[in-house]
């Protein structure tokens, strides 16, 4: 299953991009995240970052790319239901093992929190790498799947 929380890109260059996840009461996870007082959850604020790196790397780099490691992510300030999070990423690298550094942060748009750090950190990106028969094997188990 593959899902996309941004909703635009706001800006793309080489190496850095800005996106937009706005956030709606509609959204199923806000029901329980948490009853009577709905926000974004973190975990779902650095997909965001993810998300907008991968989209950032596939314009100029062969992928698939996943999340590599996170450190030092920091949260602050909610982002609840009629607000949006706007994300700032960038990378550098490919490193020798093809790995690019990235740094993000979001902000809420919005509100009284408006402008606010929502989260910031840095976190790698990779590229996937399936080799010979592995290949082969994992391509035909996604054509026969249903």
């Amino acid at each position: 299953m593959r899902f996309s929380l941004i909703d635009n890109v706001m800006h793309r260059e080489a190496g850095r991009i800005v996106a937009r996840k706005q956030v709606s009461s509609a959204e199923e996870y806000l029901a329980d995240h948490f009853p009577g007082f709905p926000i974004l959850p973190g975990v779902l604020m650095l997909e965001v970052m993810v998300q907008a790196a991968r989209m950032m790397l596939e314009a100029s780099h062969e992928g698939p790319w996943v999340l590599g490691e996170v450190r030092a992510v920091k949260y602050g300030a909610m982002v609840r239901p009629g607000q949006a999070l706007e994300v700032d990423v960038t990378a550098s690298g490919p490193d020798e093992h093809g790995v690019f550094s990235c740094r993000g942060s979001g902000a809420v748009c919005g509100g009284i929190a408006d402008g606010d750090t929502a989260i910031s950190g840095r976190f790698t990106m990779r590229p996937v790498r399936v080799l010979g028969a592995a290949t082969a094997k994992l391509q035909e188990s996604e054509t026969t799947c249903s």
